[in-house]
């Protein structure tokens, strides 16, 4: 169902960056840059009612600076086209100021071929709407990164982690060569990391509760773990410096996840 004007409108308006209203070249200078997410599931806010679901953009703020705030409008459910179609991608282009950053994480969903509000041929449709996303961010004088669809649980009998995604992810890195964009193939990163955990310490990061064997969404080691690749990668591919990021080689406790109450 899509946004209407005033949802998004509120939605856009609830994300602006400190600074963000601010005018004059100097002004806009002193802003904090903000990092925001378009993205699925596996990205987004989850609330008390879902926990302990934890998605990594809620700890991605740990290891950046403070004046590098994240604004995470990732939401469940959604792929690159539901997002595009519900409003969701005009309401962080309202929001988003020259300097930003926008990190685009699509793929669980634009797989659901049965779902036409949903699905995306990779080599075609989902190029074209991650184009969107793109284009939009650059004219607006921010900067597009894409990510990779961070793996799912899955191994074969020998214990060997296999790939969910399809040719979702080559899609996504031969459009990053095509546009010039920063990619972050978290995909492949998580892969390897599940492969080094092996078959059952993985679980100890997905979402496996006394009722729930989920091998999608991650609790809150697993959403450290992997915000922590995202933060390494930044750094790696320069899109952030070095002071913008922080406590890569830390311990981060997993009593700093916090779920707010959900919401209406």
């Amino acid at each position: 169902m899509s946004l209407t004007r005033r949802q998004v409108t509120a939605a856009a308006f609830a994300a602006l960056p400190l600074g963000a209203a601010a005018t004059g070249t100097a002004q806009a200078a002193q802003r904090p840059r903000t990092l925001y997410i378009a993205g699925d599931s596996t990205a987004a806010q989850k609330f008390a009612d879902a926990a302990p679901e934890t998605g990594w953009g809620m700890a991605l703020p740990f290891f950046l600076h403070k004046d590098r705030p994240v604004a995470n409008h990732a939401v469940n459910g959604r792929s690159s086209k539901s997002f595009v179609d519900e409003g969701r991608l005009d309401a962080i282009l309202t929001a988003i100021r020259p300097g930003d950053f926008l990190l685009i994480q699509f793929a669980h969903n634009d797989e659901k071929t049965t779902d036409p509000t949903r699905y995306t041929e990779p080599w075609t449709t989902y190029q074209d709407y991650l184009r969107l996303y793109v284009d939009g961010a650059r004219s607006r004088g921010a900067r597009p990164v894409l990510v990779t669809s961070i793996e799912r649980r899955r191994f074969d009998a020998g214990g060997n982690a296999l790939t969910t995604h399809g040719d979702y992810p080559a899609a996504m890195r031969a459009l990053a060569v095509q546009e010039g964009v920063a990619l972050l193939d978290v995909q492949a990163l998580s892969l390897e990391l599940w492969q080094k955990l092996g078959v059952e310490e993985t679980k100890k990061y997905f979402n496996w509760t006394a009722t729930e064997q989920d091998n999608t969404h991650f609790n809150p080691p697993g959403a450290i773990a992997l915000a922590r690749l995202v933060a390494a990668e930044l750094l790696r591919r320069r899109v952030l410096s070095a002071r913008d990021v922080r406590r890569l080689d830390t311990q981060i406790p997993e009593s700093w996840i916090t779920w707010p109450p959900a919401t209406a």
